[in-house]
């Protein structure tokens, strides 16, 4: 096989493999946002009486609301920033210095048909100008169900979770973690992300549709400060 004949063979394995590989799904469940295994924690065993079934915890007077860990929440994400920011300089000086050597040596000085031969006149001017402007703005709106994974001890409650929605030939992410007041969480057991403390919350995707936004790693270098020019 000849060897421009074997570059294209090589080339061509390499494209199939790539594009075998975009048709997978890639983003994977992150340990760090997953529940809470109530089967490897170990519970204090409650005796069970005629009435009261541990495990059956009815509250008649109290609204169905997750407070124990293990319990399921939604959050409504409810996300808007914007930012904008202006700046601009501009500098102007000017000058100007004339040496006389008759004033320096008290006298006139050596002249040329008149014309003062030793006179000295420097000038000066700089100036500079700069501008910059930067705005961004973003949105974020959905519903995601977490989990309790820990109540602290002034009664809030430690959650996340995550929600991975498998699209054709990619897929989406939504992952969140913070803390929630229990005040702040709803009678139907639903809480503003807004609301959440310390929130974590991490949108992303990946598949054929990312990789199409993503550059390559040639123009990466050449934009980078790596690059001298």
């Amino acid at each position: 096989m000849k060897p421009i004949s074997r570059l294209i063979f090589i080339m061509m394995l390499i494209g199939l493999a790539g594009g075998c590989s975009q048709t997978r799904i890639v983003v994977q469940p992150d340990p760090q946002y997953a529940p809470v295994d109530l089967n490897a924690m170990e519970f204090k065993p409650e005796p069970n009486g005629s009435i009261f079934q541990t495990g059956r915890s009815v509250r008649l007077f109290e609204d169905n609301k997750a407070f124990r860990i293990g319990d399921v929440l939604s959050v409504t994400l409810m996300e808007s920033t914007n930012a904008s920011k202006s700046a601009e300089t501009n500098t102007d000086k000017d000058d100007e210095v004339d040496i006389g050597v008759g004033a320096i040596l008290g006298g006139v000085g050596p002249t040329h048909n008149g014309v003062p031969m030793l006179n000295t006149q420097i000038d000066g001017e700089r100036e500079f100008s700069g501008s910059g402007d930067s705005a961004q703005s973003n949105s974020l709106s959905g519903e995601i169900a977490v989990t309790v994974v820990n109540v602290l001890p002034n009664g809030n409650l430690l959650v996340r979770g995550e929600k991975i929605i498998g699209l054709n030939q990619g897929s989406e992410f939504i992952r969140i973690s913070g803390i929630v007041r229990p005040q702040d969480v709803s009678t139907d057991n639903i809480v503003v992300s807004s609301k959440i403390a310390n929130s974590r919350i991490f949108y992303g995707g990946g598949g054929v549709i990312a990789e199409s936004n993503t550059r390559g790693w040639l123009s990466r270098f050449f934009d980078s400060p790596v690059f001298p020019l």
